[in-house]
């Protein structure tokens, strides 16, 4: 292959001495497909550099390294060939940078450059299968895909020209996660409750009703909307049973886990100080109860756990026992099905407390000082996890939640969803009937540049 690819290339150097004009043919042969334009409505272009634009149609093909340009009152339908699909909004200007795809390859990537407009991604396995492999550029951040289903846009005065024909009220741009995941070492990952299973990374959003694995040589730390925080050892499966928080009114919020094997050190955040109640860890010999607490749960042998307290007062309640056991800072119990007794030490500390661990909550969960009018780029997630990377800070996003980039590296979360994400006219690119001639007309001033 390597000897066919060579010849081709002499080929094409002895062409350019006869000519000069075989060059660009040469060197798009050479180019890697990246995959085809699905639908196309209007005016639009792929253009390789050094080559002639090629005009956007159903089935045409694409390659690494073209520039993607839609007009105004246009729109474009693709498909890559890891199965991520996009709708190219109008107006809008995108390069494919990087493109390398292989099914089952451990060297799969995208790198696309968004130059200006937007789209509306449902993304394949290339993000699903490596956490770091794809990832869009623009002049504001650098936005990282980890399995995800996202919209974003390069706004000037478009995007608050959108929003202001929208008469009804922007909900709010609340964070949906319970947690999520400061810092990880090895395989983690999430099962939800209708048993879908995700890789975590760094960021990554937990919600109420998933059960977190780690593998046998990882480890990683949680912190949760109320600043309570969790270190998971190896080896390592617990469930979010229930938790609810309002940092309006937290005495009725809800903190609520199990720890199903494994091992964590915990410390408890604003629903325990509020409501010490409202909080509660189950294990397979014990339930929990805190006062104000940081404590350890090690359960790695199956049918017995080890309770120590390092911080504050928890109440142990055997499994099949009305007795309680109240543990002060420093004070152990091992409960077994047959054995209770007393510990003098703890038993994880080589694993680190979740309080020594830094944590920026604006980056993770907080919303404002950001308009929805403002100019700049926004992301908005449906589902999956979004990284938006600027010269100075990076905003982790989870479901439902919308991030903004301005072209200072600032970062943030509007307090409401824009009106022009949340009420969107043009179609998702899995969409079974795209009619993107009504619904540009719908959204977009009709340009007298078009051609009919």
């Amino acid at each position: 292959m390597l000897a066919l690819i060579g010849l081709k290339t002499a080929q094409c150097w002895r062409r350019l001495v006869l000519g000069g004009l075989f060059l660009t043919v040469c060197l798009g042969a050479l180019a890697q497909p990246a995959g085809q334009v699905e639908f196309a409505r209007g005016v639009g272009f792929a253009q390789t550099q050094g080559q002639l634009p090629r005009i956007l149609g159903k089935g045409l093909p694409l390659m690494e390294g073209d520039r993607l340009t839609i007009a105004d009152d246009s729109a474009a339908i693709i498909k890559l060939q890891d199965g991520t699909r996009m709708t190219l909004r109008p107006n809008s200007e995108m390069i494919v940078q990087q493109y390398q795809f292989k099914e089952g390859s451990e060297g799969n990537s995208m790198v696309l450059q968004l130059l200006r407009g937007g789209f509306r991604a449902v993304t394949g396995s290339i993000s699903k299968d490596a956490p770091d492999a794809a990832r869009i550029q623009t002049a504001n951040a650098t936005i990282g895909i980890h399995g995800t289903d996202f919209d974003a846009r390069l706004c000037g005065q478009d995007c608050r020209a959108e929003s202001s024909k929208v008469t009804e009220k922007a909900r709010p741009n609340t964070v949906a996660a319970s947690a999520k995941l400061i810092s990880a070492q090895g395989d983690i990952s999430a099962t939800d409750s209708n048993g879908t299973k995700r890789k975590l990374v760094e960021g990554a959003s937990v919600y109420q009703g998933d059960t977190v694995a780690t593998g046998a040589v990882s480890k990683g730390v949680l912190i949760f909307r109320d600043e309570s925080r969790l270190t998971l050892g190896a080896s390592t499966h617990f469930k979010v049973d229930g938790f609810v928080f309002d940092e309006k009114n937290p005495t009725e919020g809800r903190f609520f886990v199990s720890l199903l094997r494994g091992s964590m050190r915990a410390l408890t955040g604003l629903i325990g100080k509020a409501n010490n109640r409202n909080v509660g860890f189950t294990t397979d010999t014990a339930t929990i109860g805190i006062r104000g607490t940081g404590l350890d749960l090690d359960c790695a042998t199956a049918g017995s756990c080890s309770f120590f307290t390092w911080l504050g007062t928890i109440v142990v309640s055997p499994t099949g026992q009305t007795a309680l056991q109240i543990l002060q800072a420093g004070q152990g119990l091992f409960v077994s099905r047959t054995e209770i007794r007393p510990l003098t030490a703890p038993t994880l500390e080589r694993l680190q407390r979740p309080d020594t661990v830094p944590v920026d909550m604006k980056q993770l969960f907080i919303s404002g000082g950001v308009s929805s009018d403002e100019v700049g780029l926004f992301v908005t997630v449906r589902d999956g996890h979004i990284e938006v990377t600027s010269s100075k800070e990076t905003l982790q996003l989870g479901r439902g939640e919308t991030g903004f980039a301005a072209s200072d590296g600032r970062t943030g979360r509007p307090v409401d969803t824009p009106l022009f994400i949340q009420l969107d006219k043009v179609p998702l690119p899995n969409s079974p009937n795209p009619m993107l001639l009504s619904v540009v007309g719908d959204v977009r001033t009709r340009s007298n540049n078009i051609c009919r």
